[in-house]
């Protein structure tokens, strides 16, 4: 190689920029991100919303009826493992709401859980 191109690829104003540099794609970086942003901008829509039903709504509507519920039962309107709804029981509702948790073993073995009173919201 001779000396005139080791200067000419030294200089910095005359090397070309590289590909993926900075300088080439910024500008049609932020041209594309604003536009793309602009076209992804939702519309608004005049719906109603829809009340969502909590998995811990669902549990304590159970523990609410009459005859309670088991943790199977549980388990099957949560999708919660049996170690996750006895945890459930013992601090949300014991603890954090206060409800009185009752449980009963009848003669066919399915232990079940019930309160006694559910307060308002």
């Amino acid at each position: 190689m001779s000396a005139l191109s080791i200067a000419k690829s030294r200089n910095p104003k005359s090397a070309a920029p590289k590909k993926g540099s900075a300088k080439s794609n910024a500008t049609s970086r932020r041209r594309a991100t604003s536009a793309a942003a602009n076209a992804k901008t939702p519309v608004k829509a005049d719906k109603p919303k829809v009340e969502r039903v909590t998995k811990q709504e669902r549990v304590l509507t159970l523990l609410s009826q009459p005859d309670g519920a088991s943790i199977e039962e549980m388990m099957q309107a949560t999708d919660w493992q049996q170690h996750s709804v006895r945890g459930f029981l013992a601090g949300t509702v014991k603890k954090k709401l206060g409800f009185p948790l009752t449980s009963s073993k009848p003669n066919d073995g399915a232990r079940r859980y019930r309160i006694e009173t559910r307060r308002g919201r």
